[in-house]
């Protein structure tokens, strides 16, 4: 059974009604729409058949989920089939109380995939872009261990701690930009505005000028003649930095710099050696073998240095060596990491320590990142202060000067 998208008119009102139906073929959508009394104008299946000849821009019409999306339906499926109903009911649930279109018509076409015989991965790989290789290899894991409901319920938290680490690294990157930019707007405020203000009653005055005041009107002359061109002049350079990094062996040496630079390069190693370990973790304990499980997880870190050096380690593993001496040579491990994953396979739970593992290293990145956050405001506001100070000085310094010759 197939979903499909209807736009009919009600016979009654003659309104147009938009919504989704689930049937055979198209002639029964047709019957199943007369009987209820709409007279159908538009009919088409939600997915059609994967083409091996596809485009890129074909693909890139297929609908998504946001994170939020598809961690709020993976926790509402876990629960579902905790409850002990069926699985077409489950998703038969989640296509009526969806919250929009695009979330009906994916649940929808993954129930029709169901009902027709495939598994839930199988299903879910029909949408790509809405369900990624992690996730789908992660289910497909947990219906052969017969644990899916619990698997679920791991994905639905690793989720949202990925999300939790995500927003806490664009915190860290945004305010710091919004200080910045209250300070630069502070200050061409003052350069433009205030500063040719003030500073034309000295253009009468036959005195010499001090250096302080002589600086900052240069400065906002400067500003006032080529300011608009270096505005520019910086949009373009940030057009130009995404235009190097279009491609993957230019983006490549962009990550190594970050890797150099002393704050980026710990946050950079912290963030993706969390999320390596952390992936590593949720595939091996929902039953997916080491290695598969290594190369599934190189695909969620997003530096390519770190992630070539893994692709390595994923090789070592397979020819028999252990995980941490396999991601000791990677050099982007801390040396904790490394020992507690030791412990693990010596245990014979490593699935349960690298979970471990992960938590630990998420705490140290969010402390790391709240560290950040605390040392920038003051400084920020420092910095503001000073700028002001100076412009303060350069004005009020020939206006004492001038008061005493008087």
């Amino acid at each position: 059974m197939a979903a499909f998208e209807y736009t009919a008119i009600v016979n009654a009102t003659g309104k147009k009604k938009k919504g989704l139906i689930e049937a055979d073929s198209e002639r029964l959508v047709r019957q199943k729409l007369r009987d209820q009394d709409l007279f159908p104008i538009d009919i088409k299946q939600t997915k059609e058949k994967k083409n091996s000849n596809r485009g890129f821009l074909s693909s890139l019409m297929d609908p998504s989920l946001s994170t939020d999306e598809l961690s709020m339906f993976t926790r509402q499926l876990s629960t579902l089939i905790s409850s002990g109903l069926p699985l077409e009911e489950c998703l038969s649930a989640l296509v009526e109380q969806a919250e929009n279109n695009k979330e009906r018509r994916i649940f929808a076409a993954v129930r029709s995939k169901v009902l027709e015989g495939h598994t839930l991965a199988q299903s879910l790989q029909e949408f790509p872009r809405a369900f990624s290789k992690l996730y789908c290899s992660t289910v497909s894991a947990g219906e052969h261990s017969g644990n899916l409901a619990l698997v679920l319920n791991n994905l639905a938290d690793y989720m949202e701690n990925q999300q939790g680490i995500e927003k806490k690294l664009k915190s860290a990157a945004i305010y710091p930009t919004i200080l910045v930019t209250v300070a630069i707007g502070i200050t061409i405020g003052l350069m433009v505005l205030v500063v040719p203000t003030i500073t034309g009653i000295f253009d009468s005055v036959d005195a010499e000028l001090p250096g302080p005041t002589k600086v900052v009107i240069a400065i906002s002359d400067w500003i006032r003649q080529y300011g608009i061109y270096a505005f520019f002049g910086i949009i373009l350079d940030f057009i130009l930095f995404k235009i190097w990094n279009a491609k993957p062996n230019r983006l490549e040496k962009t990550h190594r710099l970050y890797l150099k630079l002393p704050l980026i390069k710990k946050m950079s190693k912290g963030f993706n050696a969390s999320r390596y370990v952390g992936t590593l973790a949720i595939l091996t304990k929902a039953g997916v073998p080491l290695v598969e499980a290594m190369r599934i997880a190189k695909d969620v870190v997003e530096n390519i240095p770190i992630q070539k050096t893994l692709v390595k380690a994923m090789t070592s593993v397979s020819e028999g060596g252990s995980l941490h001496k396999a991601l000791r040579e990677t050099g982007y491990f801390r040396p904790m990491m490394l020992h507690m994953i030791q412990s693990g396979e010596a245990s014979g739970d490593l699935s349960a320590m690298l979970q471990r593992t992960s938590a630990s290293e998420e705490s140290q990145l969010r402390n790391l990142i709240d560290s950040m956050i605390s040392l920038i405001s003051p400084l920020m506001i420092l910095l503001i202060g000073a700028v002001v100070l100076v412009i303060v000085l350069a004005i009020v310094l020939p206006i004492t000067s001038m008061s005493s010759v008087l």
